[in-house]
């Protein structure tokens, strides 16, 4: 059957890339339905609340905090090794539509427990609708997606294997979710080491999570933990900052 060769783009180029660097990856799943009944509660009641992949980066960064191997990576330069990093790095996938072709670029939020959620927010809106060259960290992604594939893999093996490179380039977690678009159960895979995703809010107040990780970093147990630790958190620390952020004003009746 005759078709019509096309051209790889530069955004598919980057997934074709990641794919690449993801597959030596021994990743296990975790998945569970958290219970986030007093943040819908804050959130609907906020004057101009954070977006849903926002309030998981956060989250997961205060969990982070208190939870090192959270921010531990799997290194294999100069040999094997676990690297723990002073503190989180977010890699958010961002949809976005280039040049009439819809694609996913990872944007970077280093440190997000530190920041503000109306902060955290601002940065994922502004890597949606800015142009490429306006967001560094696009930029720096695009000029590695340009050179030759043995350089582009060259880059990549720098980045993915030395400890410290992996908190610059692919961060020490992932957020990535199509809750926006009508949901699913959606497993991604990434370098590593774990990588959130959430669907939409059910009937019942829950959403459902599901966390991926490199076995290689840590085992099943912390992870449970962990999701009971995130769901406390959205609950408090980040319900907490949607309240302070300020709420919806109340008109009275008749007025």
């Amino acid at each position: 059957m005759r078709g019509t060769p096309k051209t790889i783009s530069l955004p598919r180029r980057l997934i074709v890339d990641l794919m690449h660097a993801s597959m030596g990856v021994p990743f296990v799943s975790l998945s569970r339905s958290l219970d986030i009944g007093p943040l819908l509660e804050a959130r609907a009641g906020a004057m101009a609340p954070a977006g849903w992949a926002a309030m998981f980066v956060k989250a997961f960064a205060l969990v982070a905090r208190d939870e090192p191997v959270l921010r531990t990576v799997y290194a294999k330069w100069p040999w094997p090794s676990l690297y723990e990093l002073p503190k989180s790095v977010a890699s958010v996938a961002i949809a976005r539509v280039e040049g009439g072709e819809e694609c996913v670029i990872p944007q970077r939020i280093a440190a997000p427990e530190a920041m503000t959620l109306t902060a955290v927010d601002a940065e994922i809106r502004h890597a949606k609708t800015a142009p490429i060259d306006e967001i560094p960290m696009f930029r720096k992604i695009m000029r590695a997606t340009r050179l030759p594939v043995p350089l582009r893999r060259l880059s990549w093996a720098i980045g993915l294997n030395f400890g410290r490179q992996r908190g610059n380039w692919f961060g020490s977690f992932a957020v990535s979710s199509v809750a926006a678009y009508g949901g699913g159960e959606l497993h991604p895979i990434t370098p590593g080491p774990f990588i959130v995703s959430y669907g939409v809010v059910g009937p019942d107040q829950t959403i459902h999570v599901v966390i991926r990780w490199d076995h290689r970093v840590t085992d099943a147990a912390p992870i449970a933990r962990v999701l009971t630790r995130l769901e406390q958190v959205l609950n408090t620390e980040i319900a907490a900052e949607l309240r302070a952020a300020g709420s919806k004003s109340i008109r009275a009746v008749g007025t």
